[in-house]
């Protein structure tokens, strides 16, 4: 009768223990991806299809002229913006990418590591209370 009661203390012990290592490891790989993010902004993230292309002045021109040269639907002109222009486009799109990037790589890196800690902690404290309970019964 004696050992059913102490096999529900175990069962949960063991179980977050478990589910600390396993969050643990996904933390893990949210924080390394978040550092990668951090060191190259313009090349990571996720860019809809059909946006112009932030890897050279040279290919964001080509995207935007291609853009450009499709007639508007409602009028039959078209509008065909000057270098300063899409210079200026282009600095700006490149900003803004760098800026969203660095913004959401700086809160998964804050809410991997409260996570990581979080589960440090969680794990630490379940595996010494298990090994108290095994001393105890010994």
């Amino acid at each position: 009768m004696e050992k059913s009661k102490k096999i529900g203390p175990q069962i949960y012990g063991y179980s977050v223990c478990l589910v600390c290592v396993i969050t643990f490891l996904i933390s893990i790989t949210a924080l390394v991806n978040a550092i990668i993010s951090l060191t190259d902004p313009l090349h990571s993230g996720y860019t809809p299809p059909g946006s112009p292309s932030l890897a050279s002045y040279e290919n964001y021109k080509m995207d935007i002229l291609k853009s450009a040269a499709k007639p508007d639907e409602s009028s039959k002109t078209t509008y065909t913006p000057d270098e300063q222009t899409i210079r200026s486009m282009f600095e700006s799109a490149k900003a803004e990418k760098i800026q969203t990037v660095r913004h959401e790589a700086n809160g998964n890196l804050i809410v991997s590591s409260l996570v990581i800690f979080i589960c440090i902690i969680l794990f630490i404290t379940h595996w010494r209370w298990m090994r108290k309970m095994a001393l105890a019964e010994a």
